[in-house]
C-alpha cells in the first residue's frame, strides 16, 4: 500500500513537469538562423487539432522568404515525418516585409518570424504516451550572398484524454502570428489591363475611410507584376485602385483571369482573389492618398489644422526671396494711397480678391489635373517653358513701367490729387494676380504639409485650404490698408515717390532674369536665344508706347507698339519648345557637393547596402530650393558630413515635369518642393527635414542618421 502511495506520489510530482518541457525542442543552428519547432499548447487530445508553429530567429542583416520570394529567392519548406494517422496543415504565411536587393524587389522576413500550422492527432491516439514528430526545413538566407541552409527538427508532445488548451510560453506568440496573419473580408476585387498598364481595385466595407498610404499588394504569383515597379494609389469612396506594371505572365497568349495575393491597408492585411474584368467606380476618384512619413508631412492633419497651417504657411510666404519684386509693387500702391484711407482700403480689398481667385483657380486647375491622373503639384506652371518665357516677358514689362519707359494709368507722382479708382483696383487686382503666380517657386514652412493634405482630400477640403493660404498671404498688405495709424506714417506724396519708383523696377528686373535662366535649364541655349529675342522686341514696343504717351496723335507709334508686343508675346508661346535631352545630372546643380541623380532604383539599392541617404528633390524655379542650396548645403560642414558619414547624395530635379518625382513626393505627403529626406543606415523611414534650412540642421541629421542601428 505504502508503494503504490509513493508511485502515485511521485506521477504526481512528474507528470507536470513532463508536460511543461513536453513542447519544448532545442532550437537548430543552421548558421545564420536559429529554428525550432513550437506548440500553442502542452500536449494533444485523440482527434484534437492544435496550432504549432516553424520559429525561424534570423541573423541580424539576413533575410528568408514568403510564399512567393519576389524577384528572387526561394521560400522557407518544411517537410514532416508524422506517425501514422498524424496530420499538419499548410503554412499560415505572416504579412511579407518588401526587401529592395538593387533593382529588384524580393518579399521575406527578417528578425523573429513565426509559421503557424495545423496539427491534428488521430482518434485512436493512446493517452499518457508521448509521440515525437519530426520535420525538415529549408531555408534560403541571405544578405549580399544566399545561403540555403537546412534543419532537422524534432517535436515532442504527450497525449492526453482531455483536450488541451492553449498553455505554456509559445500560447501568446503563436496567438499573436495568427491574429497578425492576412484575414479574408467581404471585399470585391477587380483587374484589367491597357495602355495605362494593370490596374488592380478593392472595394469593401472595411476599406472605407481607410488610410490607404502605404497600400501595396503581394501577389501569391510571382509571375503577374513587376515587383520592383512602384504602386501608384489612387483612392475611391469604398476602396483603392492601384497601378502596377504587369509582368511576364501577361505577355502570353492566355493572360491570367484571375489574380490573387495579399492587400495591405493601414495596418491590417487582406486576402484578396481578384478577377479580370471592369473595374469598380468606388475603387478610384479621390486622388493619392497621403503619406505616413515621418518628420512634419500632413498626414492626421484634419481640415481645421489644415487651414491654421495654410493661413501661417501664406503669412511666412511673403517672407520668401520669389516674393520680393511684387512686395515692390506692392509698397509703391501703398505708398501712394498712405495718405487717401478710403482709396487705401478699395486697394487692399482688390489685392485680397485677385490673391484669392487666383490661389482658387490655381487649386481647381490642380485638383481637375489629379481627377485626369497628371502628376502635378505646387508650382506646376512653372514647369511649362512657355508660362516661364511669358512671365519672363510679363516681368519685364512690369519693370520698364516703373522705369517710366512709358505709364499705365495715373503717374505715382500727383496721386493723391486725382486717382482714376476704377483704374487703380483694377492694378490692385493684377497685383494679387502676379503674386501668387510669381509665389508658386516658392514653399514656405506650414504650407507643404496643408498643401499635401488639401491635395488628397475632397474638392470643398482642398478649396478651403487654398483660400486659408490666400488669406494668409493677402493679411500683411489687406492689414496695412485698413491702418491708418501705420499709413500716416509715410510722407506726402511727392518727387521722392518717383525716385522710388525707379528703384523697385530693379527687382522686377532681376525676377525677369531669374525667370531667362530657369527657362535656360528646361529647355537650352536655343531657348534662351527666342526669349531675349522677344525681349528686345517687347522693350521697342513699350518705348514706341511711351513715345506715342508723350506726343500728340500717336496712334500709329501705339498701333506699331501693340503689333510688336503681340509678336515678342507669339515668339515664347509658339512654336513648341524642344526639350533637350536630361542631362545625367539634374540641372542646374551646385557643383560643390558630389551627388547623383535620384531613382528609385539607386535609392533602393543604397538602402539595401545599409548606407545612409540623403535625398534632395528641388527644380530650376524654385527660389526657396536655390536660397537652401547656397546657404545650407553648398557649405563645407555638409560636404565634410558627407564625406565622414559615408552618406550617398541623390538630387532628384523636378524642373521639368517628372512623374516620377511627383509621386514621390505626394508618397510623403507634399505637393511640391523642396522635399529634403535623410534615410539611416537602420532602414527606417526616412526623416523629412525643415523647409529653409541651415548648415547645422543638415549636418546633425546626417550624423544621426550614420549613428543609427
Amino acid at each position: 500500500m505504502m508503494r503504490r502511495l509513493a508511485g502515485f506520489l511521485l506521477a504526481a510530482l512528474v507528470l507536470p513537469l513532463s508536460l511543461a518541457g513536453a513542447a519544448q525542442a532545442e532550437p537548430v543552428d543552421t548558421g545564420h538562423l536559429k529554428a525550432e519547432l513550437i506548440a500553442q499548447t502542452q500536449a494533444i487530445a485523440p482527434g484534437q487539432t492544435i496550432q504549432v508553429a516553424l520559429r525561424q530567429e534570423i541573423d541580424k542583416g539576413w533575410h528568408t522568404y514568403w510564399r512567393n520570394p519576389g524577384d528572387s529567392g526561394e521560400a522557407t519548406k518544411i517537410g514532416w515525418t508524422l506517425p501514422t494517422g498524424w496530420q499538419a496543415g499548410e503554412f499560415v504565411w505572416q504579412p511579407p516585409e518588401p526587401q529592395p536587393a538593387g533593382p529588384l524587389v524580393n518579399y521575406g522576413y527578417s528578425g523573429e518570424v513565426i509559421l503557424p500550422m495545423t496539427l491534428t492527432a488521430p482518434a485512436d491516439a493512446t493517452p499518457g504516451q508521448s509521440v515525437t514528430l519530426r520535420a525538415a526545413a529549408a531555408f534560403l538566407v541571405c544578405e549580399e550572398i544566399c545561403i540555403p541552409e537546412d534543419a532537422l527538427l524534432e517535436l515532442t508532445l504527450p497525449v492526453q484524454g482531455e483536450p488541451a488548451r492553449p498553455a505554456g510560453r509559445w500560447a501568446q506568440p503563436i496567438a499573436q502570428a495568427l491574429e497578425a496573419a492576412p484575414r479574408t473580408a467581404d471585399l470585391t476585387a477587380a483587374f484589367q489591363t491597357g495602355e495605362d498598364g494593370l490596374k488592380l481595385a478593392v472595394t469593401g466595407d472595411a476599406l472605407a475611410g481607410a488610410d490607404m498610404a502605404e497600400s501595396y499588394f503581394f501577389p501569391f504569383d510571382g509571375a503577374v507584376i513587376d515587383h520592383a515597379a512602384p504602386q501608384a494609389i489612387e483612392r475611391g469612396p469604398q476602396g483603392l485602385t492601384l497601378s502596377l506594371t504587369p509582368s511576364y505572365a501577361f505577355q502570353g497568349p492566355e493572360p491570367p483571369q484571375v489574380m490573387a495575393g495579399v492587400l495591405k491597408v493601414d495596418d491590417a492585411y487582406y486576402e484578396i482573389e481578384a478577377q479580370a474584368g471592369p473595374l469598380p467606380a468606388e475603387a478610384a476618384g479621390l486622388g493619392p492618398p497621403m503619406a505616413r512619413a515621418s518628420g512634419g508631412d500632413g498626414t492626421g492633419l484634419g481640415l481645421p489644422l489644415a487651414v491654421v497651417f495654410a493661413v501661417l504657411g501664406g503669412l511666412i510666404l511673403n517672407l520668401m526671396p520669389c516674393v520680393f519684386p511684387i512686395l515692390a509693387m506692392k509698397a509703391a500702391s501703398l505708398a501712394g494711397h498712405a495718405h487717401e484711407q478710403s482709396a487705401a482700403r478699395r486697394q487692399g480689398l482688390a489685392f485680397l480678391v485677385g490673391v484669392l481667385a487666383t490661389f482658387l483657380a490655381l487649386a481647381l486647375v490642380l485638383i481637375v489635373a489629379q481627377a485626369a491622373g497628371a502628376a502635378v503639384g505646387w508650382g506646376f506652371q512653372l514647369q511649362s517653358p512657355p508660362v516661364v518665357a511669358a512671365l519672363c516677358l510679363l516681368m519685364l514689362a512690369v519693370a520698364l513701367n516703373l522705369s517710366g519707359v512709358f505709364e499705365i494709368g495715373t503717374s505715382l507722382q500727383g496721386v493723391g490729387t486725382g486717382l482714376a479708382s476704377r483704374g487703380g483696383l483694377a492694378g490692385a487686382f493684377f497685383t494679387g494676380v502676379l503674386a501668387v503666380v510669381v509665389a508658386a517657386p516658392c514653399t514656405a514652412p506650414f504650407m507643404a504639409p496643408a498643401l499635401g493634405w488639401a491635395l488628397t482630400q475632397s474638392a470643398p477640403a482642398a478649396l478651403l485650404v487654398f483660400a486659408a493660404l490666400g488669406l494668409g498671404f493677402a493679411a500683411p498688405f489687406v492689414v496695412v490698408a485698413f491702418a491708418p495709424g501705420l499709413l500716416s506714417r509715410l510722407p506726402r506724396p511727392g518727387p521722392w515717390m518717383d525716385h522710388l519708383r525707379k528703384v523697385l523696377a530693379f527687382p522686377m528686373y532681376g525676377a525677369a532674369a531669374w525667370l531667362l535662366w530657369v527657362l535656360t535649364l528646361q529647355v537650352g541655349p536655343m531657348g534662351m536665344a527666342r526669349l531675349l529675342a522677344a525681349a528686345v522686341v517687347l522693350a521697342l514696343a513699350a518705348w514706341l508706347y511711351g513715345l506715342s504717351q508723350a506726343r500728340a496723335g500717336g496712334v500709329a507709334l501705339k498701333g506699331g507698339a501693340a503689333v510688336l508686343a503681340v509678336a515678342a508675346l507669339a515668339a515664347v508661346l509658339i512654336p513648341a519648345y524642344q526639350t533637350p535631352e536630361p542631362a545625367g545630372a539634374a540641372s542646374g546643380a551646385v557643383a560643390e557637393l558630389p551627388y547623383e541623380p535620384y531613382s528609385a532604383e539607386r535609392l533602393a539599392e543604397l538602402r539595401a547596402q545599409g548606407a545612409p541617404v540623403f535625398v534632395n528633390f528641388t527644380a530650376a524655379w524654385c527660389v526657396t530650393c536655390q536660397v537652401n542650396e547656397q546657404v545650407a548645403l553648398a557649405r563645407q560642414g555638409v560636404a565634410d558630413a558627407l564625406a565622414d558619414t559615408g552618406t550617398v547624395y541623390l538630387k532628384g530635379d523636378w524642373t521639368r515635369k517628372d512623374e516620377v518625382i511627383a509621386a514621390e513626393l505626394a508618397r510623403h505627403g507634399r505637393a511640391g518642393v523642396p522635399l529634403y529626406l535623410v534615410y539611416d543606415r537602420a532602414g527606417a523611414a526616412p526623416v523629412i527635414l525643415p523647409q529653409i534650412l541651415t548648415e547645422g540642421v543638415v549636418v546633425r541629421a546626417l550624423e544621426a542618421a550614420a549613428s543609427a542601428g
